[in-house]
């Protein structure tokens, strides 16, 4: 009986370990995800920023901004539309 208790205690402790692994690499998976998240909207915006300023000299800043909103609109919407589609 005695060495039923160690081995039972010894499968514990090794799947203890195996899961404590496994929970700090998911953890760590997705903090890295998440950070690249941030810089990717980040990145997105300068590129919206710095677009719109190159319009706001061709065009009207007004004009500049609504053709940039559009832009952005139109681009949300046809991701909206591929995440619905691949949800099904």
């Amino acid at each position: 009986m005695a060495e039923l208790v160690i081995a039972l205690t010894d499968l514990l402790e090794a799947e203890g370990r195996a899961l404590r692994k496994s929970v700090l690499r998911t953890g760590v998976g997705l903090a890295c995800l998440g950070v690249a998240s941030l810089l990717l909207l980040l990145g997105l915006g300068l590129c919206l920023w710095g677009v719109y300023l190159w319009l706001a000299v061709l065009l009207e800043p007004a004009a500049a901004a609504a053709l940039i909103g559009v832009v952005s609109l139109l681009l949300a919407g046809g991701l909206a539309w591929m995440a619905i589609r691949l949800g099904r």
